[in-house]
């Protein structure tokens, strides 16, 4: 079931998440970078960068042993990205990867009995490569073998100085070993500490992991975390928010790394991943012929005129409008920082949502009023809202409505009241478009109780 390589089996945790201010507006809490449709596949068509990497861990054999970790307000998206096959860890609160890691190595002990020996492989969903990188992971196990070591990362060549990546300074490797072992690990130091770190051959940290489970078992017992699944979930609102990079790398002194000399990119900021735009233009909208290095992304049904600007990226969506220069549109998250978001766009596994309109009212209860989408045969959860009602008005396509326990039919034209505490789910019976209205407080925080996923 799992790839070999030197007799081990090779284990593969993919990293989903983020807070969505990177790419705001088209990203947001729920929608995070990783979902959006933006790069070019090699069929020609659009793709996003979790389907892309998807599609490479399959090409070179390892996506059915990969299995994802992300929030559980990004399930329901992941699992219309990626399909029904690949387990998905859901993490009750966001508490940064170390968190996410020590939980799916807990999982892969404890639920699936993985063998002590097998190497775990760590990597984000938003790792932007050659095929041959992935490839290079098959190496992994036969590295930490023969090296001994207890960890292993890969690294690449820097660019340039930067305060945005790890930085890996090698021991140089002796005879024909494909790997080197680390003198220094030093995560996203100042901009002079990177260029004396380059002096010294650093190379950039690609963000992938790999280590022995009984490895990452062992350090979590001297830590005094727990090996068991139920007992991270009880404690996940606890836990400190810290990196895997702080917590583990940066002291643990048995480590390796290989070198990867082909195309590997972060593309964590809208400058670097307007590079990889099939067109100038996604979306409804013109750029002027003298406008250079400019980009535009509208996902408004308003056309966007840009005439005479340059170096721009002007981004468009619910959620708002990005119009900013091209290097400094990375100041976005930190001016979102503590800017409250609710989320205006949202992709289910049952269809989509956008927010229409938002406001409160003087008495502080709040209304959003919603267009939702169900495809042809999906449904919602079957589930109820303890402090907000809903009122529901059929657009198109026809509906079937379970309330309380029972089943009601209906068509377009057709308005439903749901009480709060009323439990309910909606159907699809052909494709459907309604208006919600949402009446309650504190709209942006989550009131849902789920009683069945299926009915």
């Amino acid at each position: 079931m799992f790839p070999k390589e030197g007799g081990i089996s090779l284990r593969i945790i993919l990293l989903c998440g983020g807070s969505g201010k990177r790419l705001w507006p088209l990203s947001n809490e729920i929608r995070s970078k990783v979902f959006l449709r933006l790069l070019k596949s090699e069929a020609g068509a659009r793709e996003s960068m979790i389907e892309r990497i998807c599609r490479q861990l399959d090409e070179v054999g390892l996506l059915q042993s990969t299995c994802i970790v992300t929030h559980h307000s990004q399930v329901e998206i992941t699992r219309n990205y990626v399909g029904e096959q690949i387990p998905i860890l859901t993490e009750p609160y966001k508490r940064g990867t170390f968190a996410a890691i020590a939980y799916a190595v807990s999982f892969l002990h404890e639920k699936l009995q993985a063998d002590p020996n097998e190497t775990i492989c760590v990597l984000p969903a938003d790792t932007y490569a050659d095929t041959a990188f992935f490839r290079l992971l098959l190496q992994f196990p036969d590295v930490l073998l023969h090296s001994k070591a207890d960890l292993a990362l890969l690294g690449t060549k820097p660019t340039h100085p930067s305060n945005q990546f790890g930085y890996i300074v090698p021991v140089p490797p002796k005879g024909n070993d494909n790997f080197s072992f680390i003198r220094q690990f030093v995560e996203k130091p100042d901009e002079q500490t990177a260029c004396h770190l380059i002096e010294h051959h650093a190379m950039w940290n690609c963000g992938v992991f790999a280590f022995p489970l009984k490895f990452m078992l062992t350090f979590m017992k001297d830590k005094g975390h727990p090996t068991q699944v139920e007992n991270w979930m009880e404690n996940y609102e606890h836990l400190a928010n810290v990196s895997f990079d702080r917590e583990v790398v940066e002291h643990t002194l048995s480590a390796v790394v290989m070198g990867f000399d082909g195309y590997w990119n972060d593309l964590g900021s809208w400058m670097a991943l307007s590079d990889h735009f099939e067109n100038q233009v996604i979306g409804s909208g013109r750029i002027s012929d003298e406008s250079s290095n400019s980009h535009l992304v509208n996902e408004l049904p308003y056309p966007i005129e840009m005439i005479g600007v340059s170096d721009l990226i002007v981004a468009a969506s619910s959620d708002g409008i990005l119009i900013a220069n091209t290097e400094k549109a990375n100041q976005i998250k930190e001016r979102l920082e503590h800017v409250p978001q609710i989320p205006m766009y949202e992709e289910k596994r049952w269809g989509s949502y956008r927010v229409l309109n938002y406001w409160k009212d003087e008495t502080g209860n709040e209304v959003i009023f919603k267009q939702v989408k169900l495809i042809h045969g999906k449904y919602t959860s079957y589930h109820q809202h303890l402090k907000r009602q809903e009122s529901v008005t059929i657009v198109t396509g026809s509906a079937e409505i379970l309330m309380e326990g029972k089943k009601y039919k209906l068509q377009a034209g057709d308005v439903l009241q749901i009480p709060a505490g009323t439990k309910h789910g909606i159907k699809a019976v052909t494709n459907l478009e309604l208006m919600e209205v949402l009446l309650g407080p504190d709209l942006a925080k989550e009131d849902v109780i789920r009683i069945a996923m299926e009915w």
